[in-house]
């Protein structure tokens, strides 16, 4: 005999789910209006100077080097090794910059300092990239909702996509609220964000179609619980091991890769949440029934036309 799933009342604290839910979304607003995102180089233009140190980089020391040396706005931070700085200036286009960021740390030390790197993006080329970036987003959240309505129904397509928007809500409030640079790896991170939630909503979604079609007697809720239940291992299991891989990148995967891998962390988290309870909170509060996905029955007249 299989054995017999227990039922978890996920919905029982759904409206304490659905205020902590609307806190996040609204410190989340509050933030992007007030702070705004810190956008990198990629969005916003500026330079960018790579230095090879003989021995391990003193982060500060550099910081401090260089806003005496007259160059503002500087951002340091190692890259692949404790003795490769990657320095990011807001800066006009020079192609003599990075000759200038190695005389003035040169300045006061022993080792022998190499210049690895100068690079420029320009404003126009980064205000380009902010533009079509978020455009790409609200192109897929249109996409998931046209294929969501086809592939179930459209009060479906309208909750995935609420609970898409309430993970990117969230996740771009993270990082404003933190002042973490935003770049173009961590918009690619919030796209697999997308990805992931909607592949868990999907999961739960199907269940939960099936289960309003067998479940005769049950009422909504009841539906929810039950398919939220027998999804719950299938769910948590992927999240896990997802969460193993992103912790390992996030403090062994260096610089370049932080604020993707934190995206991620912070996604996959409230992208597990929102699949159990705001997918289905939503579905609930769309009044989703058993009709909406019972095919149409057809007319007499149909019937009788495909008897033989």
């Amino acid at each position: 005999m299989a054995k017999e799933t227990k039922i978890y009342n996920f919905m029982g604290i759904r409206k304490l789910a659905l205020a902590f839910s609307l806190i996040l979304i609204l410190v989340s607003i509050g933030s992007l209006a007030v702070n705004g995102l810190k956008f990198g180089l990629d969005f916003t233009g500026g330079s960018l100077v790579e230095i090879g140190y003989e021995q391990q980089a003193d982060l500060e020391q550099v910081r401090t080097q260089l806003q005496d040396a007259g160059f503002a706005d500087v951002t340091v931070q190692t890259f692949g090794s404790p003795r490769d700085v990657l320095i990011r200036l807001q800066a006009d286009h020079d192609p003599k910059l990075g000759d200038k960021v190695l005389g003035a740390l040169q300045i006061g030390t022993d080792q022998t300092l190499e210049l690895r790197r100068n690079e420029f993006v320009g404003s126009q080329v980064g205000e380009e990239l902010r533009e079509q970036g978020g455009l790409g987003m609200l192109l897929a959240l249109f996409m998931i909702m046209v294929y969501l309505a086809f592939r179930f129904q459209f009060k479906f397509s309208l909750g995935a996509v609420l609970a898409l928007v309430h993970d990117v809500l969230i996740v771009l409030g993270f990082f404003s609220l933190l002042q973490v640079e935003f770049d173009l790896t961590v918009l690619a991170a919030v796209l697999a964000v997308i990805g992931y939630s909607l592949n868990d909503t999907i999961v739960v979604y199907d269940r939960i179609r099936e289960n309003f079609r067998i479940m005769r007697k049950g009422d909504a809720i009841e539906v929810m619980n039950a398919s939220l239940s027998q999804t719950l291992s299938r769910t948590l299991m992927t999240s896990l091991t997802t969460l193993l891989v992103l912790v390992a990148l996030f403090y062994f995967g260096g610089e370049m890769i932080h604020g993707f891998a934190m995206a991620l962390l912070v996604g996959v988290i409230i992208g597990t949440y929102s699949s159990i309870y705001v997918a289905a909170n939503g579905l609930l509060a769309l009044n989703v029934t058993r009709e909406d996905l019972l095919p149409p029955q057809k007319e007499d007249g149909e019937e009788a036309e495909e008897l033989p």
